[in-house]
């Protein structure tokens, strides 16, 4: 695995494109990604649990962490 990406289950990033590096890494590893989200790290939080569509550019929010 590239070391630019650690294991993870998918990728969403604010900025980017179908081009763009975060894409075609994950693309090249078979990971799921949606880039250029505008605002995801501002809706998603460390802990979250997320659901990606890679296919159809959705991310959907399905719970989010205990904060204390």
């Amino acid at each position: 695995m590239d070391a630019a990406v650690p294991a993870r289950a998918a990728v969403v990033t604010d900025a980017g494109a179908p081009l763009s590096h975060a894409a075609i890494v994950t693309r090249e590893l078979g990971i799921p990604a949606v880039v250029g989200c505008g605002n995801a790290t501002m809706r998603v939080h460390t802990g979250d649990w997320v659901q990606v569509d890679g296919g159809r550019g959705m991310v959907e929010l399905l719970q989010r962490a205990h904060r204390l």
